[in-house]
């Protein structure tokens, strides 16, 4: 089952044991470009409260997302606020990670200029733990919950610097939420259209040799020369994050049908077949908009 249509729920384990953490330290000016850059961890257009409270935060000047107004923040998708590599784990801490151990299910994003950001206390992830990913900013990565002590739902969200420092005033769509303070933030993630891409989808070595405009979204045939497989997957551009009906298929020529099709937020697939030097014939489909090639890229 691919990640987007369930997410994984990982093992919860509560322990009490406290990691030594790293020194908490205000941003430096380099930091400041960095962090400036990070969008809210919800969806577009979700608005919660934000909250570097103090004293007694552990570790001090994370911040806790939570409910603002009638919004509960409880079961809300949670997305990478800057691109990166995701990695995904429960409990247990990470050699070298500030913080504490009951994080629960938690994700740590490693970004481009070494900076990482912390998810945590997540109710399910789209990953196991131990397995890792890459991520746009905007990926759905998890969902809010209240995992690794007796806690109400609330997202846990870290900054920290390449130095490995917590930095105690994470920055957030533009605005600094400072130690003991508490501001609601609207988020513009995820509002520019699918978070996703069809090399995402298909994983590590594939890519996109062909694709095909559909009323909704688009279709597209990846191919991995170092494995001769084939990949199709169709991603949604109307609807995102609203499940509806989206199929991929792809059938190599003298061999059966292999089809995805379901009710989908971001995409169908992905389906992929071994076909060394033969043709393949492929398509999907967007609500009643459909495509479906004749048997090509043979070579």
């Amino acid at each position: 089952m691919s990640y987007r249509k369930a997410f994984v729920t990982g093992v919860v384990a509560v322990l009490t044991a406290v990691l030594t953490a790293a020194p908490a330290q205000a941003r430096t000016p380099a930091d400041v470009g960095i962090t400036a850059a990070h969008k809210s961890p919800f969806s577009c257009g979700k608005t919660f409260y934000a909250n570097n409270w103090s004293p007694g935060h552990s570790p001090s000047g994370a911040i806790d997302w939570q409910t603002y107004g009638s919004d509960a923040v409880g079961g809300e998708t949670v997305r990478a606020t800057a691109s990166g590599t995701a990695q995904f784990s429960t409990t247990l801490s990470l050699t070298g990670d500030v913080g504490i151990l009951a994080y629960g299910n938690y994700v740590v994003i490693t970004h481009g200029d070494g900076t990482r950001t912390r998810y945590a206390h997540l109710a399910t992830m789209v990953r196991s733990p131990g397995q890792s990913m890459s991520v746009s900013q905007g990926t759905a990565i998890g969902t809010v919950g209240g995992t690794g002590g007796d806690y109400a739902p609330h997202l846990h969200y870290e900054q920290i610097t390449a130095s490995g420092a917590l930095d105690t005033s994470p920055t957030v769509e533009g605005v600094t939420v400072s130690l003991g303070q508490k501001k609601a933030v609207t988020s513009t993630n995820n509002c520019g259209g699918n978070p996703y891409t069809p090399e995402e989808v298909c994983g590590s070595g594939f890519g996109v040799v062909d694709s095909a405009a559909l009323t909704g979204g688009r279709v597209y045939l990846l191919y991995n020369s170092g494995s001769s497989d084939n990949c199709v997957v169709t991603l949604k551009s109307t609807s995102l994050g609203t499940a509806s009906a989206t199929s991929a298929f792809l059938e190599p020529q003298g061999s059966t049908r292999t089809t995805d099709s379901g009710s989908y937020a971001y995409y169908a697939g992905p389906v992929k077949r071994h076909a060394p030097s033969v043709c393949v014939k492929w398509g999907g489909s967007v609500g009643a908009s459909t495509y479906t090639s004749p048997f090509e890229h043979c070579a």
